[in-house]
């Protein structure tokens, strides 16, 4: 008996189906799994807005029991770098393994930009890691925080294809029996949002949504850090405003960490510790001013812990397999990617820009800055073990400027305050001072990057060295930033809107249903009414079957659904 299939498209849904079913890639790939150990899971926590502040990671006043307890089980990588100090753009390079400003997702964000929506276009191959790794057989899943520029902030609104399931409810634990999983979770307890003064007048509208916001979602988080332990780098005044900041930028940490306890117990609880990949970090450096937004370490700088089972630690010949090792490698978020797809034993891709951390190494890691909200900017950065070097095309651009959402901060309003009137020292003015074309640092010396070399004849070769360095990397990555954003997102644009991927289309072969999509889309489908499954091959199924499928290119809207009657021709 045969089948022939009517086909009729359909506008895309956007609701989530229910949960259930097994992927049919899920059988062909692990069905030899009685025979061979399954890869292992992999389990991604990202805290926001935080720098290593973390007990494990040298910070005697942060109070982090259960990090510190993975560190000492695991590996503390303490040289990880994001590609910027800003959650949009760090989180593109993040799951896509590309430098941010090679496909347009620089600019913070492109959703909701100042010239209006757009989505950034990575080339037509370019898939995010977790759809490559749901494509091998993993059952992959988020929680509400998407934020990577070809997507808004929340669960669904990115490409159908990347996860089987993402929002509140998501777990481990809804996957099929069996089947490897790679979860991403993230930690909004630390997010900037959380520094802002929870009482009071506020300054603004966002600052009392803001509140309200964390206030129903029970973030507000008990205090439990001595404001007089706080310690102040030489940047910041010693006023009451900033160690009140500080103070419960400590305690959201705190609530952080516990956090991350719960979700470890329950790993512990499932039986799952000894397969499963741990990696906790965050999505760039401290939500506070000089910090956040910047190219300093402090913007980008980010603890990492990993933790490998002793199932993935034999492969390494026990380079890591003891317990509480410290490793000062560079590492930047790009390499995240091939990293876990090699943990995974997914094929490697040509194009992602970083390499495997586990088994390579670097001697630079680069990062960039553009426009930040409203305020447009452009500086690309390159740092070795010891100096770091900054390049600005707006040399007359402060770091300190005004910002709306920033400045519901009191520590900002205050430090801008004292700038103005003169109470402010040398170093402690400078984040308010026009930054030049270049800056250099010896981050031996002067780790908290106050003192600007970029002039002195003694380290006129260090510069020349790696303004080359950054301007070859510039050109082997490109630089979308090269043309305003305005013509940029012009070229985004079809007729001034986001452009929406055509419909895939299907034909039968030997009984089954191959479907195809143009601009090498990626192609979902689901069965009567079912749980939306990736495409990865021709599909079989019984004559009376409702066969819907849609497609999606990243930086494009979904198609139409195109609906597949299958009826029998006898």
């Amino acid at each position: 008996m045969c089948h022939r299939i009517t086909s009729i498209a359909k506008p895309a849904d956007k609701a989530r189906p229910p949960k259930g079913g097994i992927p049919a890639l899920f059988c062909l790939v692990w069905a030899g799994a009685a025979q061979a150990a399954l890869p292992p899971n992999i389990l991604l926590l990202v805290a926001e807005d935080l720098s290593p502040r973390i007990g494990s990671f040298g910070d005697p006043v942060a109070r982090t029991p259960n990090i510190d307890a993975l560190a000492q089980s695991g590996i503390r990588f303490t040289n990880v770098f994001t590609t910027a100090g800003v959650c949009a753009p760090s989180r593109a390079a993040l799951i896509t393994g590309l430098h941010q400003i090679s496909f347009g997702a620089q600019h913070m964000r492109s959703h909701d930009s100042v010239l209006g929506e757009y989505f950034p276009q990575p080339a037509e191959e370019v898939k995010a890691f977790p759809e490559l790794l749901r494509k091998t057989g993993y059952y992959t899943y988020t929680d509400t925080k998407l934020d990577y520029q070809f997507s808004g902030v929340p669960a669904g609104s990115g490409p159908f294809t990347i996860w089987d399931a993402e929002g509140e409810s998501t777990h481990w634990r809804n996957r099929p029996d069996g089947q490897p999983f790679f979860g991403l979770i993230n930690f909004i307890q630390t997010h900037e949002s959380g520094v802002m003064r929870t009482t009071g007048n506020p300054h603004s509208e966002s600052h009392r949504s803001t509140r309200q916001w964390r206030r129903l979602r029970g973030l507000i988080a008990p205090a439990v850090t001595d404001p007089n332990s706080v310690l102040l780098p030489s940047y910041y005044p010693d006023v009451a405003e900033v160690r009140a900041d500080l103070t419960r930028h400590y305690d959201n940490i705190h609530a952080m960490d516990q956090q991350v306890g719960r979700i470890l117990n329950e790993l512990k609880q499932d039986g799952l510790m000894d397969n499963t990949v741990v990696i906790w970090t965050t999505d760039h450096g401290d939500g506070l001013p000089r910090a956040k937004r910047e190219l300093y370490d402090s913007g980008l700088k980010v603890p990492m812990v990993v933790l490998l089972p002793a199932s993935v630690q034999a492969s390494f010949s026990g380079r890591f397999s003891t317990p509480g090792t410290i490793n000062q490698k560079l590492i930047s978020f790009v390499d995240l990617a091939p990293t876990l797809l090699s943990l995974a034993g997914a094929p490697a891709q040509q194009y992602h820009h970083g390499i495997n951390f586990l088994t390579q190494s670097r001697r630079y890691v680069y990062a960039s800055r553009d426009r930040i909200d409203e305020v447009p900017d452009r500086q690309r950065a390159v740092r070795n073990h010891r100096y770091k070097y900054i390049h600005s095309w707006h040399p007359q651009t402060p770091g300190g400027h005004e910002l709306v959402y920033r400045d519901n901060l009191d520590m900002v309003r205050t430090m801008r305050a004292m700038y103005e009137n003169g109470e402010l020292d040398a170093i402690q003015s400078r984040w308010f001072e026009a930054p030049g074309r270049e800056q250099l640092y010896d981050l031996l010396h002067d780790p908290e990057e106050v003192v600007n070399l970029a002039g002195s004849p003694d380290h006129a070769v260090t510069k020349s060295e790696l303004s080359a360095e950054l301007h070859a990397w510039l050109a082997r990555v490109g630089d979308m930033s090269n043309v305003p954003e305005k013509e940029m997102r012009n070229a985004f644009l079809i007729e001034g809107e986001i452009p929406t991927t055509p419909a895939p289309t299907a034909r039968q072969i030997n009984g089954s249903i191959d479907l195809r999509a143009s601009m090498n889309a990626s192609i979902g489908y689901r069965v009567d009414g079912g749980i939306w499954q990736l495409y990865t091959g021709p599909i079989t199924r019984p004559a009376g079957t409702l066969l819907e499928s849609k497609a999606v290119r990243y930086g494009y809207r979904e198609s139409a659904i195109l609906s597949l009657s299958l009826v029998s021709d006898d």
